[in-house]
């Protein structure tokens, strides 16, 4: 098991002409300009571009973002995000893992949708298993995410995925292999994160759009943490009891966690496809396992 610590305060504005994407899902325009980089530990840019690099405009072909040197299999990890202010609407900032295998990819996202000055960060979460999406949800985050930095985890057990907010569960996906829903168990997974455009969909189904005369966009982050087996170790820590992440404590949520997943689903949650009718007429059997 690896746990690796560091401290990034901004990350570097890739230029996709200058370097390959790091997936092919990755968009053509990105937003980002920053100074400095952090590549110790387990932090690695993708490529390392003359900084600063400009990609501030509408016309500009860039993107922007770090990965994980390594892959891991379940564990936990976090980051500290402060996200881009003022008027950020139809940008996302995403934060997730994927095991960048394709047509079978398992993938965990976070993803930040901008919004218009003063109405608030809506947080996107999406769960890929097998090549299998479209679980996407969606919660209003209660506090201003730009103003300060504020905990960003994925906890990836056998068991269950559980997203959190300054460790307030907005989201729990259990396994439900037994139902012949795909679950995320065999393919390790790197961390990611980017800044990109996105107006197409992002703030108010695309209706919003880039203000460009607001760019250069900017995301901060810090202490980057986690734990996990790395791939290399996999076969030895995968089988292994002794994982803290499937101690008899982190097999479902406690009553305070659990009571704090209900307030947030009650009142912030702004969209779930296990209710939206329109594309799943049968609820999909994951949606009715419950907490």
């Amino acid at each position: 098991m690896d746990r690796v610590e560091l401290d990034l305060q901004k990350f570097v504005c890739l230029g996709l002409d200058e370097a390959r994407p790091m997936n092919k899902n990755l968009p053509k325009r990105g937003l980002a300009l920053a100074k400095g980089i952090c590549r110790r530990h387990d932090l690695a840019l993708v490529k390392a571009p003359p900084c600063p690099c400009q990609c501030q405009d509408a016309t500009s072909v860039s993107g922007c973002g770090f990965a994980s040197k390594y892959k891991y299999l379940f564990g936990r990890v976090s980051m500290k995000i402060k996200l881009v202010p003022g008027d950020s609407a139809g940008t996302v900032t995403a934060f997730y893992m994927s095991s960048e295998s394709n047509e079978t990819r398992d993938e965990l996202d976070f993803e930040f949708l901008g919004n218009r000055t003063g109405q608030p960060y809506t947080v996107q979460t999406n769960v890929f298993a097998s090549g299998k999406g479209e679980r996407e949800q969606r919660v209003n985050l209660w506090f201003d995410p730009s103003r300060e930095f504020h905990d960003y985890s994925i906890f990836w057990s056998k068991r269950h995925i559980i997203f959190s907010v300054d460790d307030i569960p907005i989201r729990v996906y259990k396994n439900n292999v037994a139902r012949g829903v795909p679950y995320p168990l065999s393919q390790p997974m790197g961390i990611y994160s980017t800044l990109w455009e996105a107006d197409n969909w992002a703030t108010r189904g695309g209706l919003e759009k880039i203000d460009w005369t607001k760019a250069p966009f900017y995301a901060y982050y810090k202490d980057f943490d986690i734990e996990g087996c790395t791939a290399a170790g996999q076969a030895e820590c995968g089988r292994a009891s002794n994982n803290w992440w499937d101690g008899p404590t982190y097999q479902q949520l406690d009553r305070v966690q659990a009571r704090k997943y209900r307030w947030v689903r009650v009142n912030h949650m702004v969209y779930d496809y296990c209710t939206d009718r329109s594309r799943f007429p049968v609820p999909p059997p994951e949606c009715l396992a419950g907490i």
